[in-house]
């Protein structure tokens, strides 16, 4: 078990945003559906911030700032959106049986009013070329206290 100390020094993860889709995600994460995610590597250029590496630890929170597991990464991909295979789209565990559909829910969370305010671009908008980072994980340990802080 990690300290109190290790899991507030962890990073953050934090999946959508807060709401009802990040509530989702992470009852996903929790419930064993969810042991893949995608990102895009502009995201990760625009907050100036290196991709995942496989052995890396985080802390992921809920919509209240609260954190609820840790996952450690065991594999990093990337490719191209158009490249994204029908094992990651189903072990998203967001109840996608098809690439087209994972694809089209996840353009509307890419072109959401949200997303682009993240990106800071209004107008921002993905192709099959955009380049996805694909994230395999797993919980090495249980669920945390609701209660445990971490770093803001």
């Amino acid at each position: 078990m990690l300290s109190p100390d290790e899991i507030a020094g962890l990073p953050v993860e934090e999946y959508g945003f807060p709401g009802p889709l990040r509530d989702a995600l992470v009852g996903a994460i929790l419930d064993g559906r969810k042991t893949s995610t995608t990102s895009l590597v502009v995201q990760y250029e625009l907050d100036d911030e290196p991709l995942p590496v496989v052995g890396e630890r985080g802390v992921v929170v809920d919509s209240s700032g609260r954190p609820v597991c840790i996952t450690e990464v065991t594999e990093v991909r990337v490719m191209p959106l158009g490249a994204v295979d029908a094992a990651h789209v189903v072990d998203e565990g967001e109840g996608y049986q098809t690439v087209s559909d994972w694809r089209a829910g996840h353009e509307e969370f890419w072109h959401s009013p949200d997303f682009r305010a993240a990106m800071r671009d209004p107008a921002f908008t993905i192709s099959d070329s955009t380049e996805a980072v694909l994230v395999r994980f797993y919980l090495p340990l249980p669920a945390l206290n609701p209660q445990q802080k971490v770093r803001p």
